[in-house]
């Protein structure tokens, strides 16, 4: 029998094949995942995300400077806002399918999502992800740091230098005319090293004209070839590292909070990245 091809990629009736037409019918032909020819942004509409994700980083830069124990999440919520729309932008998150605040501020053993609150106050030794998203001229972009907030253990600081060390070595895995799956395993083959764990529910994403997009990035090892990395695709890396075991939970509390079920730390680190024909080229910092 032979191998069904999904056939992603379509060139309008009517248009011209271009070379990069041609070499990615190649792949599809012999039965590989390809992208759907709209997920290929045009030098424009990468020049806007660009803009959003300068943007973006001007957030994260100003809740570096302003972070500090004793401060609550509401104050990071408010810094978020205020500086984003102080550029023409919005943020993201806000209201995004009921999510209530404009960035996601999570401590500690909260994974992801985490909702900012006024009586959360950070404290010395806490590490802390906070995840910022821009849309500006209907382009969106994507990121996240990590904060030691003053002085942390020994085993967080790793921690939180090892998911750094991870989004940066899935980054070099990430090659044009190859193919993503090499992401999640390079990412977890050094996570595992380490003695952490991947977590698997929450991935990265496409981005750009809209927040989420194809194609996913998962951030562990699938056994699979996955989608074929086309120059032109815009996504993130975002993984997940616990430092106990990789399983976790939704607050049902807030319905959007995730937290390891070990109560172990997480960190994660995320960039906004494009394809190019020499490799990956960040679009946010």
């Amino acid at each position: 029998m032979s191998k069904r091809v999904t056939r992603n990629w379509h060139v309008p009736r009517g248009s011209e094949m271009t070379e990069l037409d041609k070499k990615v019918l190649g792949f599809q032909n012999r039965g590989c995942l390809v992208p759907k020819r709209e997920l290929i942004k045009t030098p424009e509409q990468i020049e806007g995300i660009r803009r959003s994700g300068e943007i973006n980083t001007g957030v994260l830069d100003l809740v570096e400077k302003e972070i500090r124990a004793g401060m609550s999440t509401a104050d990071i919520d408010k810094l978020v806002y205020d500086y984003t729309t102080a550029h023409g932008a919005i943020p993201a998150p806000l209201n995004y399918e009921g999510f209530p605040k404009s960035v996601c501020t999570s401590i500690n053993e909260v994974v992801c999502h985490g909702i900012p609150n006024e009586n959360e106050i950070l404290c010395e030794g806490d590490i802390i992800n906070v995840d910022v998203s821009t849309i500006y001229e209907g382009y969106f972009s994507d990121a996240s740091r990590m904060f030691i907030i003053g002085q942390t253990s020994p085993e967080k600081e790793r921690l939180v230098r090892v998911t750094k060390e991870c989004l940066e070595i899935g980054m070099q895995a990430a090659k044009p005319w190859g193919f993503l799956g090499e992401v999640g395993k390079a990412i977890e083959r050094h996570a595992r090293k380490n003695g952490y764990s991947v977590v698997r529910e929450l991935c990265g994403h496409g981005v750009g004209l809209a927040f989420h997009e194809d194609p996913e990035v998962d951030h562990y090892n699938t056994h699979k070839q996955g989608m074929l990395l086309v120059p032109g695709m815009v996504f993130t890396i975002e993984p997940m590292i616990n430092m106990g075991e990789r399983y976790v939970f939704i607050d049902e509390a807030d319905g959007w909070t995730v937290v390891t079920e070990d109560e172990l730390p997480s960190a994660q680190w995320e960039h906004t990245f494009v394809v190019t024909e020499s490799g990956l080229e960040i679009l946010t910092h």
